[in-house]
């Protein structure tokens, strides 16, 4: 049993994933110098609970309240209002501020290692693997110098979390928000899973979990011994290949500095420029659609989902995020789609285009890359 456990964490690439604590609310909160206490919503202008807007993001305030990004303006001024109604304080935004902070975390995340992913605007991974020989107390150490750092210079909080591969870092930079880190070792990784619910692995939606509840499991150790074979029956092949793989620490590990140019994309023109950004929400859905489609037709996954944003006057933003593992389930970039837009909607433009682009692209040896069949 040692000499496994030593193969393990020996063979083990360490990845750091890093994602900063409700960023664009912390960069406002920091800009204005709002107090931390004070509900703070991002998006439309709620006009009284009238606004017909979504909320792009908001802080752990108002997070207290059951608000949450892409909701509608007027949803969350109903469920937390503003002054003199209410204790939160809604605003547009203030556009660039985001761009500049994220280059400053990224920067200091990049100096540490030789291989570097940035997968979000908020978001990064860092394979240390030869930084730290290795060494996973090495390793935890730099996370927290690296944490330390953003802390001091830029006032920021970030959380990380420590693992063997892609899917496990980015859980464990969940587990302690905000502010936390946690380490997922090789030989940890089966109690790690030990109890927890399906719901939490990246990928595994609402309706999938279900499915699998109906069969008596509700956490991935219930899935991982019921054994390959059984769950294909429940489940399907590929969803349970891939369980399976997860749950043994054999899921991808692999850093990518550079992001592939092969993509899928489709865009939208209105024929009058739009201010009701649910409506381009709405159509950014429908792209999301025929884009997945078209991956499914190919055979081919995707990592990056990417939302092109172009107002009035032609300007024009793009923003993206990579996620842990390549995958070509709608639900997956569907959620990751009104995220992105609802965090990088200028909230007082006019929109004249959306579209939607799935790239860093992957051919599965089978060719058969629906992971996930599940609606939103």
């Amino acid at each position: 049993m040692n000499v496994v456990v030593k193969e393990a964490t020996t063979t083990s690439r360490i990845l750091i994933h890093c994602d900063l604590d409700a960023f664009f609310a912390a960069v406002e909160v920091l800009h204005h110098g709002f107090d931390d206490e004070t509900p703070l919503i991002i998006g439309s202008d709620p006009k009284q609970g009238r606004g017909r807007g979504i909320v792009s993001t908001c802080n752990y305030a108002a997070r207290v309240f059951g608000v949450r990004s892409a909701m509608p303006i007027s949803e969350a001024w109903r469920r937390c209002p503003g002054h003199p109604y209410g204790p939160a304080r809604f605003i547009s935004g203030t556009r660039g501020l985001y761009s500049r902070a994220s280059r400053k975390v990224m920067a200091i995340l990049r100096d540490a290692c030789s291989i570097f992913e940035q997968a979000s605007i908020d978001e990064a991974y860092l394979d240390v693997t030869d930084e730290v020989e290795g060494d996973w107390d090495r390793a935890l150490a730099l996370t927290r110098d690296l944490q330390r750092s953003i802390q001091e210079q830029l006032a920021l909080s970030a959380s990380f979390g420590i693992g063997p591969t892609r899917i496990l870092a980015k859980m464990g930079s969940e587990e302690r928000k905000p502010g936390g880190i946690f380490r997922i070792m090789p030989d940890e990784i089966q109690d790690f899973f030990r109890g927890r619910s399906m719901r939490e692995v990246p990928g595994i939606g609402p309706k999938r979990a279900t499915q699998l509840a109906e069969w008596g499991l509700t956490t991935v150790d219930e899935a991982s011994e019921l054994g390959e074979l059984a769950l294909a029956r429940i489940s399907g092949e590929r969803f349970a290949s891939w369980l399976q793989r997860v749950a043994e620490g054999e899921s991808s590990s692999e850093i990518s500095p550079i992001r592939s140019r092969k993509s899928i994309g489709k865009e939208h023109t209105f024929e009058t420029d739009q201010s009701d950004h649910e409506s381009v929400l709405h159509q950014l859905e429908v792209l999301v659609n025929l884009v997945m489609n078209r991956a499914q037709d190919l055979g081919v996954s995707g990592r990056l989902g990417e939302v092109k944003i172009r107002y009035t006057g032609f300007e024009t933003h793009t923003s993206g995020r990579s996620i842990p593992v390549a995958m070509d389930d709608e639900g997956v970039f569907l959620r990751l789609a009104r995220q992105l837009f609802a965090t990088n909607v200028d909230a007082s433009a006019s929109v004249r285009l959306v579209g939607f682009r799935l790239g860093q692209l992957e051919i599965p040896e089978t060719k058969q890359t629906m992971l996930f069949d599940e609606d939103e």
